[in-house]
């Protein structure tokens, strides 16, 4: 989730700078989207040390603060690791490629039970948030 770079591309003033990307999914709309950030690491003029947090070139308040969604201004903002939302939406394509070759069995008349993904699968909310669900026990 964390690179730090070198000295190439810092502000004035910037010691280093580490990479973050986030996921980010809201909770009150279900709108999910992902952002890179550039953490600059700065002193001040006491030798304070503080950071800013740069996004497509522009300085931005920290995503772990307040985060809002970009869709309903709503700010109950689920933050979770790089990718996330990316991976569900990619799975929720349809495939470009032939599936594999073998035997195929038609649609109803599997004995076991299980659940098969679909193509036409509409993912919700619950559905990027699943590997966060905790079990009782």
């Amino acid at each position: 989730m964390s690179d730090i770079t070198g000295q190439t591309g810092l502000r004035d003033g910037a010691s280093a700078v580490v990479n973050e990307s986030y996921s980010f999914a809201c909770m009150r709309c279900g709108h999910g989207w992902e952002q890179s950030y550039e953490i600059e690491h700065h002193t001040d003029g006491d030798g304070h040390q503080f950071v800013l947090y740069v996004a497509d070139g522009r300085v931005v308040p920290s995503p772990l603060s307040r985060p809002a969604c970009l869709n309903c201004d709503g700010h109950v903002v689920r933050i979770m690791r790089a990718g996330q939302v990316s991976s569900v939406r990619d799975a929720s394509r349809p495939r470009k490629t032939a599936p594999p070759a073998g035997p195929v069995e038609a649609p109803g008349t599997g004995g076991t039970g299980e659940h098969t993904a679909h193509a036409d699968h509409h993912w919700h909310l619950s559905d990027l948030l699943h590997p966060f669900h905790r079990k009782a026990g």
